[in-house]
């Protein structure tokens, strides 16, 4: 079960010049804009990663706003696990529930999420907020990822979960985001 407590959004490569190849881009950046929107109002700590900055530019506008104050781990590795920063800032977190967002779905979040799995964490894969030049290639990326062991759910789902109750303090404020952000 994803809880508060246990914890950790990541938010892989969200670039510049990645972002808007994606299949329905502009909905897909909504989607994590919410979603890290969501989690820092939760305080649920946020990790970024950044695939080779040089190339293919920095997190893009809306997420960074998102994010607020924060420092991308650069990595050439496809999967976040194999940058030893990464790792090291995960392991230090003491979070297991490890909820995954980014970009492309078949090939840094999967393997991603297969590493992530294969040490030991519980990972949830936001399907709304993965994304992929072919709508396909997220398609089996996603069948992949979740025969591997990994729960696949939405945005929504994920908020409403660390939120546990309708009498939670954040409730409103967390309502008030999917419906404003959503609209637009």
């Amino acid at each position: 079960m994803i809880q508060v407590e246990n914890t950790l959004l990541l938010v892989i490569d969200f670039q510049d010049r990645l972002v808007p190849a994606m299949y329905d881009c502009d909905e897909l950046a909504r989607k994590a804009e919410i979603i890290i929107t969501g989690c820092r109002m939760l305080d649920i700590p946020v990790l970024t990663t950044q695939q080779y900055t040089k190339g293919l530019g920095d997190t893009v506008e809306c997420v960074k706003n998102a994010l607020g104050e924060f420092e991308a781990i650069e990595k050439m590795t496809f999967s976040c696990y194999g940058e030893p920063e990464f790792a090291k800032k995960l392991s230090k977190s003491w979070r297991k529930n490890v909820v995954v967002t980014g970009i492309e779905a078949h090939i840094c979040v999967q393997q991603t999420v297969l590493d992530l799995l294969e040490n030991g964490y519980n990972v949830y894969v936001v399907a709304d907020c993965i994304g992929s030049r072919s709508e396909s290639d997220r398609v089996y990326a996603e069948r992949r990822m979740q025969n591997a062991g990994a729960v696949v759910t939405t945005m929504e789902s994920v908020l409403f979960e660390l939120l546990v109750s309708a009498e939670h303090p954040k409730r409103k404020e967390i309502s008030n985001l999917i419906v404003t952000t959503q609209k637009r």
